[in-house]
């Protein structure tokens, strides 16, 4: 009997979805690796940049601006507890072991090197793991376990998020055909926060000052959001991240304002006020 092969289905299904009229999530084949710390660098004053290789990196799957991986660190005893591949899934022990979430910034092929952009807080975990990890250092890294394909069949774009957001939002620019238009919104604390973004010509970047207002509080992002107009007749596709209370307004807005399906829009909390290691799947 033949044996099909299957591992590579989910490039099929990406090339479907970036063919067609309405974005989705696609799934990859999850793996655990193990990585080094090759460099740290600042990107502006809000985010800190690791970029990790080495052999662990070699065929890393990067197909989405929004994707994720987790960082699986030692336990407070030293113990390093990790998931163990189950066919195209990890088998995860119990309890979970302590991990934190990122998105993949960059991914390059031919160097292997992969790109997390970490915004740092006092007190944080892989914030004051990463302001002080030295290069050679190893780190071990589990997913992405899929991310969403969002076709260039739209009229027009509209990013949003605060600063959690911005590694998605700068790698979904970049990757956008030059041709595309659109809005993206960026809140920050104040213009050192600011970097530079490939975005298409027919962008309209804004930056958000929070000022002395504490992070995931205040309504300016609501505000610009809501004032964009979207011309009539055309097709819009709207991604949003941030402090999970802070977005929650853009929810109704897009569905009631815009009236926008399912398939045209994500709207996601990356974290939420108070609550460490927030998962938004989680509640």
């Amino acid at each position: 009997m033949t044996r099909v092969d299957h591992r590579h289905r989910h490039l099929d299904r990406i090339a479907e979805v970036r063919a067609g009229r309405h974005a989705e999530k696609v799934g990859y084949p999850i793996g655990i690796r193990e990585a080094e710390i090759v460099r740290t660098v600042k990107v502006g004053e809000g985010l800190l940049r690791l970029t990790l290789g080495g052999p662990g990196t070699e065929g890393f799957e990067a197909h989405a601006p929004d994707e994720h991986v987790k960082l699986i660190f030692p336990e407070p005893d030293g113990e390093l507890r990790l998931p163990e591949r189950n066919g195209a899934m990890l088998r995860w022990p119990r309890p979970a072991p302590t991990s934190r979430e990122y998105t993949v910034r960059r991914y390059d092929p031919v160097t292997g090197e992969l790109d997390i952009d970490i915004v740092p807080h006092e007190g944080g975990l892989a914030s004051d793991w990463a302001h002080t990890v030295e290069p050679g250092a190893v780190v071990h890294v589990a997913g992405p376990p899929g991310g969403l394909i969002v076709p260039h069949a739209y009229d027009r774009y509209l990013l949003a998020g605060d600063i959690t957001a911005l590694p998605a939002i700068a790698r979904r620019l970049e990757e956008l055909p030059r041709t595309a238009k659109g809005w993206a919104f960026v809140e920050v604390a104040d213009a050192d926060e600011e970097i530079e973004l490939s975005a298409p010509e027919g962008f309209e970047v804004h930056w958000l000052h929070r000022g002395g207002l504490p992070a995931g509080t205040g309504g300016a992002l609501e505000r610009a959001v809501t004032a964009v107009t979207v011309p009539a007749g055309e097709r819009v596709y709207v991604w949003v991240a941030g402090e999970a209370g802070q977005i929650k307004p853009l929810r109704r807005w897009v569905r009631d304002e815009l009236g926008l399906g399912k398939a045209d829009h994500d709207i996601t909390g990356y974290w939420k006020r108070g609550v460490a290691d927030f998962d938004e799947d989680d509640h």
